[in-house]
C-alpha cells in the first residue's frame, strides 16, 4: 500500500501533490533550521564580533522577511492543494480503454461487499477489475460511516448510510493491490481490508463467467445475513439475483444495521453500572 507507488492516474496525481507540498514546505523549514543554528553560533557569548543591541525594538527589513516568506509559502502551498483537489474531483470521469465497469460498494460491519450490477455478480472482501478500464464506483454504507480507500489507486472517500457517493478510478497495471477502511468503526475495523485484483481486459470476462457460476445467491435475504456484525476471513462470491439490490440498500428500503457492537469481553460494560447522566 505504498502511496508513492501509484498504479493509476488519480493516485499519480495525489502522489505529485504530496511530493510538491513537502518540497514547498521544506523551502521554509530548512532555511529556518539553518538560521536558528547560525544565529545561535554567531551570537554565542565568546564571539566578540557579534554586536550586542539590548535596545533593539523594530526593523522593517526583518519584518518584511519574517512575514513575506511564510505568506508566499502558504499562498503557493494553498494554490497547489486547491487546484489539485479540484482537478481530482471524485465524480469527474477518468477516461480509459474499453467499456467502463460499474461497481457498487457497500461497507458492512466489518467487511466490504462489491456488487457488479451489469455482470449480475457480487463479491466480499475482494475486488477484481480490468486494467485500463474506467471504474465507476457507487458507494454506500449498511450502518455507520466508513471510508473506502485503495492507496495505490487514490481518492479516499466516505461511505454513509442513506446516501450514495461516487468515485471514478483507473488501474493501469495488472497485479494485486490492497484496499482498506480508513475510518474506525468498531472492534473489527483492523480486519476491514480487501484484495484488489487487476487483471487483463481479456481475463476479466473469464473471471465474471466463473463467478456467475457460484452456488451462492445474493438477494435481500442473504444480504441481511451478510450485514450481520462479523469478520469475514474468506472471499465469498455470489450470483446477483436482483440488480436493484444496491438501490434498496441506499434508499433504506432494506433497514440499516444497528451499527457496531462490542465483541470483546474486555470492552463490554460491567453489569450493575449506573448511568452517569
Amino acid at each position: 500500500m505504498n502511496l508513492l507507488d501509484p498504479q493509476g492516474p488519480v493516485a499519480a496525481a495525489n502522489s505529485t501533490i504530496l511530493v510538491d507540498s513537502v518540497f514547498i514546505m521544506l523551502v521554509i523549514v530548512v532555511p529556518t533550521i539553518v538560521a536558528i543554528l547560525a544565529f545561535a553560533f554567531w551570537f554565542r557569548a565568546s564571539n566578540t564580533k557579534a554586536r550586542y543591541q539590548p535596545d533593539f525594538v523594530y526593523s522593517g527589513r526583518v519584518e518584511m522577511v519574517v512575514w513575506s516568506i511564510p505568506a508566499l509559502t502558504v499562498i503557493l502551498l494553498g494554490g497547489v492543494a486547491w487546484i489539485g483537489s479540484h482537478q481530482l474531483d471524485p465524480a469527474v470521469p477518468v477516461p480509459g480503454t474499453g467499456s467502463p465497469v460499474r461497481i457498487q460498494a457497500v461497507s458492512l460491519d466489518w467487511k466490504w461487499l462489491f456488487i457488479y450490477p451489469d455482470q449480475r455478480i457480487a463479491t466480499v472482501n475482494t475486488l477484481t477489475v480490468p486494467a485500463g478500464a474506467e471504474l465507476n464506483f457507487q458507494l454506500t454504507s449498511s450502518s455507520v460511516m466508513n471510508t473506502f480507500f485503495i492507496p495505490q489507486l487514490g481518492s479516499m472517500i466516505y461511505t454513509m448510510n442513506g446516501m450514495v457517493t461516487k468515485l471514478n478510478l483507473r488501474a493501469d497495471n495488472e497485479g494485486k493491490l490492497q484496499g482498506l477502511s480508513a475510518h474506525f468503526s468498531g472492534d473489527g475495523f483492523p480486519d476491514m481490508m480487501f484484495d484488489v485484483n487487476v487483471v487483463s481486459p481479456l481475463a476479466f470476462p473469464d473471471w465474471v463467467a466463473t463467478t456467475a457460476r457460484s452456488d451462492a445467491v445474493l438477494n435481500e435475504e442473504s444480504y441481511k445475513k451478510l450485514m450481520q456484525q462479523g469478520i469475514e476471513k474468506g472471499r465469498p462470491t455470489y450470483r446477483l439475483e436482483d440488480p436493484r439490490l444496491f438501490d434498496l440498500i441506499a434508499t433504506q428500503h432494506i433497514p440499516p444495521g444497528p451499527g457496531p457492537e462490542l465483541i470483546s469481553d474486555a470492552g463490554r460494560p460491567h453489569s450493575g453500572g449506573h448511568d452517569a447522566r
